[in-house]
């Protein structure tokens, strides 16, 4: 059986906790993360989103989305006390 490039992005971020599309291209050879994550969406999953800034080469700022599993997001905040 083939692994998907959408298989390898939820394995990703179960693994990880997050991807941008930087890792994405980086670790994963997804050149197109955003239209995974679209079709992931079509498919039933949710995301939450996060946008972060950073410099690049030239000291410029650039901004792009990390994208986290919501079902991951509540899975780990059960460990907080509620109060």
């Amino acid at each position: 059986m083939k692994i998907t490039q959408k298989d390898r992005i939820i394995n990703y971020i179960r693994q990880f906790g997050s991807i941008t599309s930087w890792e994405a291209y980086q670790d994963l050879g997804v050149m197109q993360l955003s239209a995974r994550i679209d079709q992931l969406k079509k498919d039933g999953y949710e995301f939450r989103t996060e946008w972060e800034t950073k410099k690049n080469r030239f000291n410029e700022e650039v901004s792009f989305k990390r994208y986290y599993l919501a079902d991951m997001v509540a899975e780990n905040m059960n460990h907080i006390p509620r109060i």
